[in-house]
């Protein structure tokens, strides 16, 4: 699974290739390496349009199952993740490099994915979700408050060629032109969910090993 990522690309760049409207992110600095339970930038649409903004990463899973935050969600045939596969609670997660940890010894190493070396923009085919309780890490919120969050988790799909050998078992759902965006924001539900494919191996490859970060050392 997925579980950490970057983005490295300037604020304005982001805006325009996600033609974003309306920016509620703040000034975003660059964000080498995203964790769940973290704030990160997400793109969703509404009335006035296409908003850049922050929300936390993960929405709870089943009650059956502790209700545990979830960062990829594969199967969209459960009903407890089919309400919010309606356009209205679609985004797009704005990404510049993506990480899967390699099975070595004596610890499992970050291995980060991209475009092509640049680390172009792409984006994660998300959803998003209100939610009432406590998130947070101990740091970010020692009272353990509880508050109104705006949760995201993507999708993920079957492992490419690329992806396959570090991890075999799944790799998120990457769109990356501006028409598969705009199917994933607006399109019904079966129609955007035909974009829940491995993206062709040709399209991406690896370009780090080793560390929890990515781009600093490239300058983005």
């Amino acid at each position: 699974m997925c579980n950490l990522y970057s983005l490295n690309r300037p604020q304005d760049e982001i805006r325009r290739w996600f033609d974003v409207s309306q920016d509620s992110a703040g000034n975003l600095p660059p964000l080498p390496g995203i964790f769940p339970d973290q704030m990160a930038p997400v793109v969703s649409a509404g009335s006035a349009g296409r908003e850049l903004t922050m929300m936390r990463w993960g929405i709870p899973g089943p009650k059956a199952y502790g209700e545990h935050p979830v960062t990829n969600v594969r199967n969209v045939r459960s009903p407890h993740w089919r309400p919010w596969l309606k356009p209205e609670f679609r985004c797009l997660v704005p990404v510049s490099s993506f990480s899967e940890y390699a099975d070595t010894k004596p610890r499992k190493t970050p291995v980060w994915f991209a475009l092509d070396d640049d680390r172009p923009l792409f984006a994660f085919a998300g959803i998003w979700r209100p939610w009432t309780g406590v998130r947070g890490t101990k740091k970010d919120n020692p009272d353990r408050i509880e508050e109104q969050h705006r949760l995201f988790s993507f999708l993920t799909t079957e492992a490419n060629g690329v992806v396959g050998p570090v991890h075999p078992k799944a790799m998120p759902v990457l769109l990356t032109t501006k028409d598969e965006c705009r199917v994933w924001l607006e399109a019904p539900t079966e129609e955007a969910l035909r974009l829940q494919r491995p993206l062709p191996d040709g399209l991406m490859t690896e370009v780090a090993r080793g560390e929890r970060h990515d781009g600093e050392a490239t300058g983005l």
